[in-house]
């Protein structure tokens, strides 16, 4: 069977590389381009210049001059000809200030440019912002701040930094950005003024213009340090810091400790939020306010901060109310744009193959299980022939390579829809009975559990290093027998699948050794073949349970695995981790087939969509984000939860998604509209865990409150009103109705809740370890 083939993410060679200059000043989705240049320097600027020598600034000029020429020849060298005349008209150099062999090659004998072709990234890397002075060279409109970085995967950008795992900007060049800002002693009256001005708007417009003040604030909080304003950014900090939303609090709590310029440098969280741009979704009525405001006060410092950090996604309409804000604010860069959940997703589930179901009559089900069926009349189950209907919205069968399936495959669904025609139909009126498998005397730490599909086995990953599975049926576990002991077997006998199992060796449970560090994440097979571990170790672990013993290794991450899920139909499967990305393998791959780069902290949950062609991944940076597993691209991020997520899944329908985070509560997500749909209150701790039930009537979710939820899924979805205009905007409604929703809840004694399974007849199985 084919795999994914030129699946993972190519190095970029100079042919590849790519410019993607800003739309305008900001980086906004409108029209003004020329908003950046509306503004007067500031007065400290303006006195601050006037001082300086005019030698020296016609010397320091040039300079800048010259390194604007050298970075514009290097994007035209590699045919990047748009961006080299958007910058170059910017700059107001003239057109034949590019050619090589007529340039000047050296006023004031600095770099000189005899020889700028072999000008290469690391160079540049080190030029990186220019500023021209706008008395000194009047050519040049304004200040010209250009920002440059060049990833091996992701080619060379302009006008933004891009922060991608474990490639990271160079650490000087990302501060160097907070370099030369104005008088410290300003900073707090800067702050005071727009903070009075926006809180004298009318009330429509206050909400969504309140919105920058957490960026801002930590922005210019950064430049006073960087600068070493120490006692400015103390008082800047204690003066504003309790002014921000509460769902900051963790993240200026890293801030406060960032007192000086070295506590800078290599701090992932100010890494994380320099080089990814702060993202407000924010109405053109409010935004020309918050516009006008600047200008008429000639807020240079402000409006530059503005200018350089923050992506401003303006939409024509009503501005949104205090409560949709808060529903989509507090991921790390703000909310997502809104063309970042525009891209077409194929939700349905593929067609089921074509298996005849026998009559069901229980004298014939041991022989079913050998494979061969008395030869009656076949019925179809009924829910097999409403998935056998094509749907619309399901990707094509063969979009990627699946695996065809094995006659042990089409045995295990003739048993599933067996097991379906005597399923409990789940509802308000009809809950399920919860087993709950407790953990005890489990010191070594359980740090994740998994059930097989049919509920036969049940693994644990522990903190010793250690992978235990269990079984949770009668039958034992058995080795395979030697290589010996298999020659001496007659392989054309009808029980030839028992025999080739060794009774000595069985066992309720086995103990896999091989990781070095705590096992984080375990996930079993579609056909209970094989079982997978992810570690801190840095490793995912292919373990076969036939012999119990360890396959392969995949060595791709540099940090901890936090998570490993196998594809629904096998053969694939996808980590996340502690480096920032997922990604995705084939099991006969010893080499990453995607990597998935964007989210800006550790990979906490992955999940697989019920059809495959998508994963979703859930990040400390408080986003979820949906992947096609085809070519790569994230085709969705969902904000809203207030701390890192934990728990993912989606509906059995494929249509919807599920989230849980540390912030106590669950959160659904329309796949197709790319919308929030539903908040579900009620846990008190972190939710670790959520499942849906097989028909999708209810969603279980498990927390570290000790307690299992059941929630009416069927009504939380059917009340849901979609229009295009709500598409469009982003203005979402969502009821307070977590009372109506919740089902049931369910205590244990000490034991908080790790992983849920509802079993193909709709029983849910829980599992945790006693903490006494």
């Amino acid at each position: 069977m084919a795999a994914v083939q030129g699946g993972i993410v190519d190095t970029v060679d100079k042919k590849d590389i790519k410019a993607e200059p800003s739309e305008d000043g900001i980086g906004n989705n409108n029209n003004n381009g020329n908003d950046n240049r509306m503004l007067s320097p500031s007065p400290s600027s303006s006195s601050s210049s006037g001082n300086n020598n005019n030698n020296n600034t016609a010397a320091a000029a040039t300079v800048d001059q010259q390194t604007l020429v050298a970075v514009l020849q290097f994007l035209k060298k590699n045919k990047l000809n748009d961006s080299v005349e958007i910058l170059r008209r910017e700059a107001g150099l003239p057109e034949d200030s590019l050619d090589i062999k007529g340039s000047d090659p050296g006023a004031g004998g600095a770099a000189g440019s005899a020889n700028l072709e072999a000008v290469d990234a690391a160079t540049l890397l080190n030029r990186v912002t220019v500023s021209a002075s706008a008395a000194a060279q009047p050519q040049v409109k304004g200040t010209l701040t250009l920002t440059l970085n060049v990833n091996p995967r992701r080619g060379v950008y302009l006008g933004k930094l891009d922060s991608a795992g474990e490639d990271q900007p160079d650490v000087n060049v990302v501060l160097s950005a907070y370099s030369q800002q104005g008088d410290p002693a300003l900073y707090q009256a800067y702050y005071s003024g727009l903070k009075r001005f926006i809180e004298s708007v009318l009330d429509c417009h206050r909400a969504e213009l309140s919105q920058v003040f957490y960026p801002l604030f930590v922005h210019m909080y950064l430049e006073l340090v960087y600068n070493n304003h120490e006692n400015e950014a103390k008082a800047f900090f204690q003066k504003f810091s309790g002014d921000q939303e509460c769902y900051y609090e963790d993240d200026l709590r890293v801030l406060s400790s960032l007192t000086k310029k070295e506590h800078m440098r290599g701090n992932e969280t100010l890494l994380d939020f320099r080089t990814s741009k702060f993202v407000l979704r924010i109405s053109r009525d409010s935004y020309q306010l918050l516009k006008r405001h600047l200008q008429e006060r000639q807020n240079n410092q402000i409006w530059n901060i503005i200018q350089e950090h923050l992506y401003i996604d303006i939409f024509d309409g009503m501005p949104r109310s205090k409560s949709q804000i808060d529903a989509m604010s507090g991921s790390l860069a703000g909310e997502a744009k809104r063309e970042a959940n525009k891209a077409k997703v194929y939700y349905g589930l593929l067609k089921e193959p074509e298996i005849e179901l026998p009559l069901d009559d229980e004298d014939e089900e041991a022989e079913n299980e050998e494979g061969k069926p008395k030869k009656k009349k076949p019925k179809k189950d009924s829910m097999g022939s409403k998935s056998k209907k094509q749907d619309p919205n399901a990707p094509i069968q063969t979009r990627i390579p699946l695996p065809e399936l094995k006659d042990s495959d089409k045995l295990d669904k003739i048993m599933y829809m067996k097991e379906a025609t005597k399923r409990i139909r789940l509802g308000p009126d009809a809950l399920p009975s919860i087993c709950f498998y407790s953990f005890l005397n489990a010191y070594q730490g359980l740090t994740g559990v998994d059930v097989t599909d049919d509920s036969s086995l049940i693994a644990g990953g522990f903190a010793d290093s250690t992978v235990r599975v269990w079984s949770v049926t009668p039958k034992k576990l058995r080795k395979v027998k030697s290589a010996a002991d298999l020659n001496l077997i007659d392989k054309e006998s009808d029980d030839v699948l028992e025999r080739i199992m060794d009774e000595k060796t069985s066992s309720e449970s086995k103990i896999l050794h091989g990781h070095s560090g705590p096992v984080y994440g375990v996930s079993f097979s579609p056909d209970r073949n094989y079982l997978l571990s992810s570690s801190e170790d840095g490793t995912v672990r292919l373990w076969s349970l036939q012999t119990f013993t360890c396959l392969v290794g995949y060595k791709g991450h540099n940090y901890p695995v936090w998570d490993v899920s196998f594809s629904p139909h096998g053969y694939y499967f996808v980590s996340g981790g502690h480096d920032r990305v997922a990604r995705l393998w084939a099991t006969d791959h010893y080499q990453p087939l995607r990597i998935f780069s964007g989210h800006l902290a550790d990979v906490t949950c992955t999940r697989f969509h019920p059809n495959s062609n998508y994963i979703a991944t859930g990040s400390s940076d408080r986003t979820i984000r949906m992947w096609d597993v085809l070519n790569g691209n994230c085709v969705r991020i969902f904000t809203g939860h207030k701390g890192p997520i934990h728990a993912l899944d989606f509906s059995p329908s494929g249509k919807f998604l599920a989230s849980g985070a540390t912030d106590s509560r669950v959160l659904l997500w329309d796949i197709g509209h790319g919308l929030m749909v539903g908040e579900l209150k009620g846990h008190t701790d972190t939710v670790y865990t959520l499942k849906f039930s097989r028909d999708g009537e209810i969603l279980a979710s498990g927390s570290m409150d000790n307690t299992v939820r059941l929630w009416d899924a069927t009504k939380a979805f059917d009340d849901l009103e979609t229009d295009d205009f709500t598409a469009a905007t982003g203005h979402i409604h969502l009821q307070d109705n977590s009372q109506e929703l919740i089902l049931g809840t369910y205590m244990s004694k000490s034991t908080p809740v790790v992983h849920l399974h509802f079993t193909r007849r709709n029983l849910l199985l829980a599992a945790g370890a006693y903490n006494p």
